[in-house]
């Protein structure tokens, strides 16, 4: 157990007794802190006293039965406190179906200190959020009294016969299928007019082992839920094949002479395509996974660091922060750091999505799992371990492929009472065909075909495979959705409104104009190079920037001065040279009136301008203006393009003045403008842009961003920002590429179409197949292969999410 808040009274006891319920609070400094926690405590119903120990940090609390502790846990909160917590993620054994799932939870969140519990199907897995001390062994007590097996260790497939030592997976459904085969071979006979129709001791031979040793799963499964006082898909096979065997043996054994009618063929071929669908399901699950297996495969086991003058390699959990790493070309960057010597490109694909690989050189960050192309770098390390940020994408895709989706819990109340229902309908079926049509053996075989066909597993498994399916693929293209909620919001998103500055823009000056008075623009960018290159000012950093991408050969400036508020000034090649504000220029008495209009227009674009000008035998004279801009981002336009058509509208929210916004707007082509919004007030106006029927995005990268992120339905943050706006949103894009905005609500989309699928076909499936199987129209065989194919098909459906392929790609 990991815990989230400490909490000083990490071993406090969470179960009432003689002392009352003991409840860690952190938070308090003082006695008044005391007095507010009791009196808020106090004031629940079914609290009858309360009292705080500021030395422990411990609540004793006398509660009645029926006062949760996640009631108590929201009151301590309101009053500006906090409960001690600790999450815990359980690996569970033995869930078949989504009545599995409900009764694990149910069972959790019955422990004395559990707040949530929250169970996933397809990964077999259950977070839980408890108070600090609440215990593994409670939880894991709770597990086994409901019929299943936790543990915190690594997962063992459910569902899967255990296999023997070095034997693959599939033995258990070759070998059944070897003894059901020839029961099934007079079946085929019959087709063609021929009675192949083994000796009913043969039958019984090969129909036993299939039953109770390869099918005795479903019995010990099903005895666990029948302790239960509950119901389980392994349940209704039992039932279902164990009265197809029965009737076999009594046909056999008690039935009329020379008149056998045996069923053991319908049991065994039951059982074997119920094993044959259970292991195509966790083939299926498996591939969901691929995303987090492909993820982990990038962490390597060692590094190579520099020490004492010489290169070691040493197991990666001995490297620590500030150690000097050798990576060498075609090797993978074992941490995040800093490249303090070399030159090289290096491929981040699998963590941001970018195809190309990115030049890197000295100062320039790297991050672990990223494959150094051609060039021996030097890393100095800045992080490690959960720190890195290929693990912190590791735990985001995890957390959002064990959550819930808000659809779900729909489904787990159809789940809470579907085997019990199918029981009842079950029995109908015996006593109405029974009693009606006089003929028992009928009634059982069409009982045994409403048993089987019911399917509570395809309902279980058509959320969280699609979930997983989704945010796998998003994460592979530097798409990181943090949870189920915000996947499931994100594919309904009407507005997307973009903070400009990081986001639509670089968030960096560059230089966006220059204008000679007379001549070339080149002569003008050599000379302002010149003046500005010693200076780290950023619009002198913008001048140099654009001189060397232009190749322009710079001149070397000497008797440099800055003019505080003003400019800068030197001599270059035997002529004083100015650069600076228009101000700068009055002082000088240069006339700059020839340049005047244009600059006016630049300004009110929101253009930052310097003016530059020389000074020869005591002559002053105008030579031309320099325009900074915040430069819009590659590939913005055409991001708001593909927002346009699906159909989202988009605003841009800046702190610049309307011209300068409107100018920009037009550019990308935003339907509207939100300009001169304070950061303060980005929050506000996000909150006033949603309504009914409007579901509300906001992009963002800055800390001041964060509060606009969380009043959005959904926040979406750029990586490239600042880790508040990333904590904020609950999806995170892994570079800065606008495009990515569009790309994130596709695959949100072709998520929830899909679990819509899954959910319509599970649903359908058990209300159409239920009463075909009850009014006799289904023959148990052919019931057994539907249900075990039907959870097969939902699995398969999900994996086609793994085709979608971003805007462009």
């Amino acid at each position: 157990m990991s815990a989230s808040i400490a909490a000083p009274a990490a071993n406090a006891a969470n179960e009432p007794g003689d002392e009352g319920l003991r409840l860690p609070i952190a938070g308090m400094t003082c006695a008044s802190c005391v007095a507010r926690v009791e009196k808020a405590l106090k004031a629940v119903p079914g609290v009858s006293g309360a009292s705080v120990n500021l030395a422990t940090e411990v609540a004793t609390i006398k509660v009645a039965s029926t006062v949760t502790m996640e009631a108590l846990a929201k009151v301590v909160e309101r009053a500006g406190y906090e409960i001690g917590r600790e999450e815990t993620d359980l690996a569970i054994r033995g869930m078949t179906c989504a009545s599995c799932v409900a009764r694990v939870e149910k069972a959790l969140g019955k422990v004395p200190g559990v707040l949530s519990a929250t169970v996933n199907l397809a990964t077999e897995r259950a977070h839980v959020v408890a108070v600090a001390g609440t215990g593994l062994d409670k939880l894991r007590k709770a597990v086994a009294a409901a019929g299943y097996e936790a543990d915190t260790a690594g997962l063992e497939k459910a569902g899967a016969v255990p296999a023997a030592r070095g034997l693959p997976d599939w033995w258990p459904v070759a070998l059944s299928a070897l003894l059901t085969a020839p029961l099934l071979v007079p079946m085929l006979g019959y087709a063609f007019g021929a009675h192949w129709a083994l000796p009913g001791w043969l039958q019984l031979a090969l129909a036993t082992p299939v039953q109770f040793w390869l099918g005795g799963r479903f019995y010990r499964a099903g005895w666990k839920a029948v302790k239960a006082f509950t119901g389980n898909m392994d349940l209704l096979v039992a039932l279902g094949t164990s009265a197809a065997y029965g009737l076999s043996l009594y046909e056999l054994f008690l039935g009329a002479a020379g008149a056998h009618e045996l069923y053991f063929e319908t049991a065994a071929a039951l059982i074997t395509f119920i094993l044959l669908g259970k292991w195509l399901e966790a083939r299926a699950k498996r591939q969901t996974t691929e995303a987090i297996r492909a993820l982990n495969a990038l962490r390597p086991d060692r590094a190579l660091v520099r020490r004492d003058g010489g290169d070691v390699e040493v197991p990666l959990a001995s490297v620590a922060v500030g150690d000097v790493v050798v990576v060498r070309p075609g090797e993978r960057v074992p941490v995040d750091g800093e490249v303090r010597e070399g030159r090289s490109h290096v491929d981040e694909s699998l963590i941001t999505g970018e195809s190309l690989p990115v030049a890197k050189g000295s100062g320039d960050r790297v991050t672990g799992g990223s494959i150094n192309a051609d060039g021996l770098l030097l890393v100095e390390t800045r992080a490690i371990g959960a720190e890195t940020t290929l693990s912190r994408i590791i735990r985001l895709v995890e957390n959002a492929q064990a959550a819930k989706a808000p659809i779900q819990r729909i489904v787990d109340k159809v789940s809470a009472v579907f085997v019990p229902v199918v029981l009842v309908i079950a029995l109908v079926t015996l006593l109405a065909w029974g009693f009606a049509a006089g003929n028992w053996t009928s009634a059982i075989l069409y009982a045994v075909a409403v048993l089987v066909i019911a399917c509570p597993c395809a309902l279980g498994l058509a959320t969280p495979t699609a979930i997983m399916a989704g945010t796998g693929v998003a994460a592979r293209r530097g798409i990181l959705i943090k949870d189920a909620e915000a996947l499931e919001i994100a594919h309904s998103i009407t507005t997307v409104a973009f903070d400009k500055t990081g986001t639509l823009t670089e968030g960096r000056p560059q230089l966006v104009a220059i204008e000679p008075l007379a001549g070339e623009p080149r002569e003008l960018l050599r000379l302002a190079a010149a003046l500005q290159q010693g200076s780290q000012h950023p619009l002198a950093r913008a001048v140099v920037e654009k001189s060397s991408a232009e190749g322009v050969i710079v001149p070397a400036a000497s008797e440099a001065k800055a003019l505080p508020g003003r400019g800068v000034q030197a001599q270059v090649e035997g002529r004083i040279l100015y650069l600076g504000s228009s101000r700068l220029m009055q002082e000088l008495g240069i006339d700059t009136s020839a340049l005047g209009e244009r600059a006016q227009a630049l300004a009110r674009e929101g253009r930052s301008i310097s003016l530059l000008a020389s000074e020869a035998r005591g002559t002053r004279s105008l030579l031309g203006l320099l325009a900074f801009g915040d430069a819009v981002k590659a590939g913005a336009r055409e991001a708001i393009a593909a927002l346009h058509a699906q159909g989202v509208k988009t605003v841009m929210l800046t702190g610049d003045n309307r011209g300068s916004a409107e100018a920009a707007a037009r550019a990308l082509g935003i339907d509207e403008v939100r300009a001169e919004v304070l950061p303060a007030d980005k929050a506000q106006v996000v909150s006033a842009l949603r309504g009914k029927d409007k579901i509300v995005a906001m992009v963002g990268d800055g800390i001041n961003d964060a509060p606009a992120l969380a009043a959005a339905d959904v926040g979406i943050a750029m990586a490239t920002g600042t880790d508040v706006a990333m904590h904020t949103a609950g999806i995170t894009l892994m570079r800065g590429d606008p495009k990515l905005v569009a790309d994130a609500i596709s695959v949100s989309r072709r998520t929830y179409n899909k679990i819509r699928q899954n959910l319509f076909w599970a649903f359908f499936y058990n209300v159409v197949g239920i009463p075909l199987a009850a009014f006799g129209f289904l023959n148990p065989i052919i019931a057994g292969a539907a249900m075990a194919f039907s959870s097969v098909s939902v699995v398969t459906n999900a994996l086609m999410l793994r085709r979608w392929r971003p805007t462009g790609g």
